[in-house]
């Protein structure tokens, strides 16, 4: 491994760029290893730094010192060189580590011109200049610049900090030259092929950004430049590319051809441009195959946190079969209004009331108040109203998930201590019920593979499991009912005719506007999309989901 340059530099890094021009002095030494030939006799120039003139020294002065001091680095003079300078012992120390770390051969310096004043180090002239340096692998270029300071005794020196040696180079931090550091060309964030790159998709740049920085890549051969690496090491960033190697990566669950898919989806001529967010779960493993969103807050396919609307009666419906031993032919009369805890509950429009409908009827046609007369009936007693939330949880999983990568996801919440006409509103997905389509594609997915298996973005990654797993009698019931959803019911515009598919729609009112939702499943996947402002599930999300079931 090649020695890093280690410096450990008083001052701040200063990012200075290199101004063509005439006046070319070129200075070009070879190079031997060791302090052979340095001038161990030049003097310091008796520079103050302790008093400091307000007034910077004029070009010529400047210019005039620099020469010197370039001069002498290039001929590897670095007694003579650091003597130049306002810290002698440190600068000696670092142009010392700049020719270890780089395996220097041979420097140059071409265009050295006085810029002026600078606005970076008070009462300092800047001096710029362009550096060539041959070392291991190849040869380097890059522009770079000091600043000149006068003390009050009329002497000059080179304010001394790591930019010296290159633009922006931070404490700390060091050179190297030879084969590049892990860390600093950056990892490879794919797809399950193992070569996509996520960061083609508009949706999955900053998530793929995310990952890069957190997960462990694997496989890749280093190529050879120039980089900065940390003082431990590691690579920080790659400066010079002399070799190409190839990059180190990190799979993920995300189907390249689904997710192109999912990109079209949410931009669907339908929506009209609202925002949406979709996700789409391989329901055997909770892989995530695809995730996109549009609109301007960010992500909400994973961070939309929403009312569901009635996409939450999939778990209102499981509650009422797992705690009041309900089936599906279980009475649910369908009315127009109900009036639950003093609040004035109301159907969708085109809701027909049914007053012998059945709790697979109501699921079917999405009648609000069955599911609120059932559930206020069934899961509140003596005001405790926590049933959904232990449904929701303790079987669906619904909670703190980590999908891995350091991806950021926010929580679904069904609160347990549910008061006044939440107690009511929570059992059709309104109230202070939330969550994300992640979170309800999750649900679709419990129910068709009858266990909850938490979704992740990186193979292998850890998943929660839910304490009390969904029965095969409940899975079968609610598989049943969002089957008659998908041919005959609320989502059959959009999903009528797929072989297979199971799903349920939902409008939930947010302010002076409605959400649409809409989860489904098939024999691969499942799959939810919000579209916000929708008017409703299926002629918003319904769009998306179709997009995503029959790949197109």
């Amino acid at each position: 491994m090649n020695r890093a340059v280690k410096i450990g530099l008083a001052g701040t890094c200063t990012a200075l760029l290199a101004l063509g021009g005439l006046g070319t002095y070129h200075l070009v030494h070879g190079l031997t290893s060791g302090s052979a030939g340095e001038d161990t006799t030049k003097e310091a120039r008796g520079f103050d730094p302790s008093a400091v003139s307000g007034t910077p020294p004029s070009g010529a002065e400047a210019k005039k010192l620099t020469h010197a001091f370039l001069d002498s680095w290039s001929q590897q003079h670095l007694e003579g060189a650091a003597s130049d300078t306002d810290i002698p012992d440190t600068a000696s120390q670092a142009l010392r580590d700049y020719a270890d770390g780089l395996h220097l051969k041979k420097l140059s310096f071409d265009h050295i011109l006085s810029a002026g004043p600078s606005s970076v180090t008070p009462g300092a002239t800047k001096v710029t200049f362009d550096v060539t340096a041959e070392v291991t692998g190849g040869t380097w270029s890059y522009p770079s610049a000091v600043a000149v300071r006068k003390s009050t005794n009329g002497q000059l020196a080179v304010h001394w900090n790591n930019s010296v040696l290159y633009p922006g180079l931070g404490d700390g931090q060091s050179l190297t030259a030879g084969k590049l550091p892990a860390g600093s060309t950056g990892a490879k964030v794919v797809a399950s092929d193992g070569k996509t790159d996520l960061s083609h998709f508009a949706s999955l740049r900053d998530v793929a950004a995310t990952i890069g920085k957190n997960a462990k890549p694997t496989g890749g051969t280093p190529g050879t430049g120039v980089a900065v690496v940390d003082g431990g090491g590691a690579g920080v960033k790659a400066l010079k590319v002399f070799t190409k190697g190839r990059p180190a990566i990190v799979r993920t669950t995300i189907d390249a051809a689904l997710q192109t898919v999912a990109e079209r989806a949410v931009k669907d001529p339908h929506l009209q441009q609202k925002p949406a967010g979709t996700v789409a779960l391989d329901w055997r493993n909770g892989h995530i195959l695809a995730l996109a969103h549009t609109g301007d807050d960010g992500d909400i396919a994973i961070n939309g946190i929403k009312s569901p609307g009635s996409t939450m009666k999939i778990i209102t419906s499981a509650a009422l079969f797992d705690k009041a031993g309900l089936t599906p032919n279980s009475p649910a009369p369908c009315t127009d209004s109900l009036v639950a805890n003093s609040q004035l509950f109301h159907n969708d429009s085109g809701v027909r009331a049914d007053p012998g409908a059945s709790l697979a009827q109501a699921f079917t046609v999405s009648c609000n108040t069955s599911f609120i007369k059932d559930g206020f009936r069934h899961l509140v007693h003596d005001g405790d109203a926590s049933a959904l939330h232990d449904e929701a949880v303790n079987v669906f999983g619904m909670g703190s998930w980590s999908i891995g990568g350091g991806v950021a996801t926010t929580d679904p919440s069904i609160p347990a201590d549910v008061q006044g006409g939440d107690q009511a509103a929570q059992f059709i997905g309104q109230g202070k019920v939330t969550a994300t389509p992640l979170s309800m594609a999750s649900v679709a997915a419990t129910v068709r593979n009858t266990g909850f298996e938490q979704p992740i973005i990186l193979p292998g990654q850890h998943q929660d499991t839910a304490s009390r797993p969904i029965s095969a009698r409940t899975a079968g019931y609610l598989q049943s009912m969002m089957r008659n959803v998908a041919t005959s019911g609320t989502a059959a515009p959009r999903l009528g005719g797929l072989a297979g598919v199971g799903a349920k729609t939902g409008t939930a009112e947010e302010g002076d506007h409605t959400n649409g939702w809409l989860t489904a499943y098939n024999s691969r996947m499942s799959v939810a999309a919000l579209v916000e402002g929708g008017s409703s599930g299926v002629d918003s999300a319904g769009y998306v989901v179709r997009r995503l079931l029959t790949g197109s």
